[in-house]
């Protein structure tokens, strides 16, 4: 064994990262296409959203339009992983390794002991990195980078930090589990489908009833576990001070539409932000201006900053789980399908989806079918009560826009067409310093028109378009000005870019670590069933870094009936004003329970002293 080792950065000094998530192939694109700096993306298994798997050839294709950009790829790997899936599991790892991915984002400890190519690894936050010694052990043990758990607040970020040399990574964008992530088992318990398996059914999006411990309700049916979005918009600046170095955008299962606009958002925020630090995006490229992002167009739940800044009042989404959309307005008349909204709303489009809430909180959508003399004709007959407000939640215009080209991402690249003895030479240098040249033996023609030939060199030579660059200039170095067809400056233009393309590629700065295997203490002397132990070599593992007991994981088939299946942040006690004594004093009996459609009870506790939630299962 050696003894504990710092890990080398996937990142280089001085850069952050913008990282976005790609569901496939063509998210991924658009992703890298609006300002991201690297991708997390599902390979063909063993993901934490089952649903979002790609084939090898997709992250092949992937894998080479990032790297011309110097952006990094991270492949998911984060489930936890039974006995007979562990040889298939590293194998695909090594088939990782072959095809160029920059890193590995996993959960299971079982990995670190297997046969693992020389892959950086990444900490999920499925497990569980929410204190400087959790963060401090995977440093040591030998990974690159640890997602932190979203719950944490700005002190606690500084704490790990410094305590903590390893790549910190924060999502800032995104849905909210409500549990802690690694530690949630209800879906598990209600139906089967383990989230730690990336088979979540999110039952915790459903609605719920609060009673007290003589069955009276504590108010209305409501989703009393869902929560808004994250959106860390107003605090990039904190978390760069605080350490951060991968800003995480959550949304694998997200269409391309999405991933546009929310990266584009978050690039522009982003950029306003570095110079004045001394930083710089972690890849390379420069992204045109095409459309103007709005994250609240794009599907969201309303948003929150959680705990980042203090427990937030505004974190949950108790009238619906769904994507209501922008606030526009209230009716000022809404009959037999025709629309009018009272002055001062935005304006509405052909297409467009509206919603409202019904008074028993369910939320309702009629489509515009078009716009005349400033009412909406609608798809149906409905009828509201003036007064009522209304919601966008498809902007027709604004999303038709997005699904059209919008830009893309190109480099600086100076090009240098000089004479040379056996004809002519197109050299080029990119933003990075990387260079390519190609030759073409040829007469020199004296040109009959100087000036004319001069600037048709560098017209044609400047054109790029089409390409991953933009030209910065041309200089031109020659006795004489000679004559060039054009289709000859095309074809050495082309050439030219395309040699740069392949110097880039083999220039992307890869890193490429083994793992070495030492005792540090692991923070636990005793893990139960939410250690997440679902294999052997997960067992051998902890027991190497001094675990002395070990209870399977709740995948191993154990009864979850009478224990706690999520450990959460947010408190129902202190959304209603519940907290200390008010419980009793407003007279309602603990314990509190939550009660389901179909009449299946979860009961809580509360840990005030840590301000946290359990939920367990009832015996």
């Amino acid at each position: 064994m050696t003894d504990a080792h710092p890990p080398r950065r996937l990142l280089s000094p001085g850069t952050i990262e913008l990282l976005a998530p790609a569901r496939d192939l063509e998210a991924g694109r658009a992703a890298i296409d609006n300002g991201a700096d690297a991708l997390y993306i599902g390979a063909p298994r063993f993901g934490a959203r089952e649903q979002a798997g790609n084939s090898l050839e997709d992250l092949t294709k992937l894998i080479d339009f990032a790297h011309r950009y110097w952006c990094r790829v991270y492949i998911t790997l984060n489930t936890l992983l039974y006995d007979h899936e562990l040889d298939e599991a590293v194998a695909l790892t090594h088939q990782l390794h072959n095809l160029g991915v920059d890193g590995l984002i996993i959960q299971d400890v079982g990995l670190l002991e297997s046969d693992l190519p020389p892959l950086p690894l990444i900490a999920s936050t499925q497990m569980h990195n929410h204190t400087p010694a959790r963060v401090t052990f995977l440093e040591t043990v030998g990974f690159q980078r640890a997602i932190l758990a979203r719950e944490l607040g700005l002190e606690q970020i500084r704490a790990i930090r410094q305590n903590s040399g390893i790549e910190l990574e924060c999502f800032i964008y995104g849905a909210l589990c409500v549990s802690y992530s690694g530690q949630c088992y209800l879906s598990l318990a209600r139906g089967g489908r383990s989230g730690n398996r990336g088979q979540c059914a999110q039952p915790c999006r459903l609605p719920y009833r609060l009673i007290d411990g003589t069955g009276r309700s504590l108010g209305e049916r409501q989703h009393l576990l869902s929560l808004r979005d994250l959106n860390l918009s107003s605090a990039l600046g904190d978390l760069l001070d605080a350490g951060i170095t991968s800003f995480k955008i959550e949304g694998r299962l997200k269409e391309a539409a999405y991933v546009k606009n929310v990266v584009r958002w978050f690039r522009q925020q982003l950029d306003s932000l570095l110079p004045a630090r001394g930083l710089r995006p972690a890849a390379s490229g420069q992204i045109s201006a095409a459309f103007t992002p709005d994250p609240v167009k794009s599907y969201n739940r309303g948003f929150t900053t959680y705990f980042l800044l203090g427990p937030d009042r505004a974190m949950t989404a108790l009238a619906t789980p769904k994507f209501a959309g922008e606030p526009i307005g209230t009716v000022s008349r809404c009959h037999k399908g025709q629309l009018e909204l009272e002055p001062g709303a935005p304006a509405l489009h052909n297409g467009d989806g509206l919603t409202w809430l019904d008074p028993a909180g369910g939320l309702l959508g009629v489509r515009v079918n078009r716009v005349e003399a400033g009412r909406a004709l609608l798809d149906r007959p409905i009828t509201l009560p003036a007064g009522t407000p209304v919601a966008r939640n498809y902007d027709h215009n604004f999303l038709a826009a997005l699904k059209k080209e919008t830009g893309g991402r190109t480099m600086a690249v100076a090009l240098h067409f000089m004479m040379t003895p056996e004809g002519f030479c197109l050299r080029g240098k990119d933003e990075d310093g990387i260079t390519a040249e190609v030759n073409l033996a040829a007469e020199h023609q004296p040109a009959h028109d100087p000036a004319q030939a001069e600037r048709s060199v560098r017209s044609q030579l400047a054109r790029c378009g089409g390409t991953p660059f933009h030209c910065t200039g041309v200089q031109l170095d020659w006795a004489a000005p000679s004559f060039l067809a054009l289709s000859t400056l095309n074809r050495l233009r082309r050439e030219l870019l395309d040699a740069l393309i392949e110097a880039r590629l083999r220039a992307h700065p890869l890193l490429r670590v083994r793992l070495q295997p030492n005792t540090t203490p692991f923070p636990e002397e005793r893990l139960d069933f939410e250690g997440n132990v679902l294999n052997r070599r997960a067992r051998d593992f902890y027991v190497r870094h001094g675990v002395k007991q070990i209870a399977p994981a709740a995948e191993s088939g154990i009864d979850l009936n009478g224990r706690r299946v999520m450990t959460t942040r947010y408190c129902i006690r202190r959304e209603f004003g519940l907290c200390g004594k008010a419980l009793q004093a407003a007279g309602y009996a603990e314990p509190l329970f939550l009660l389901d459609d179909q009449g299946q009870q979860l009961r809580l506790h509360f840990r005030c002293d840590a301000c946290e939630m359990d939920l367990y299962l009832p015996d």
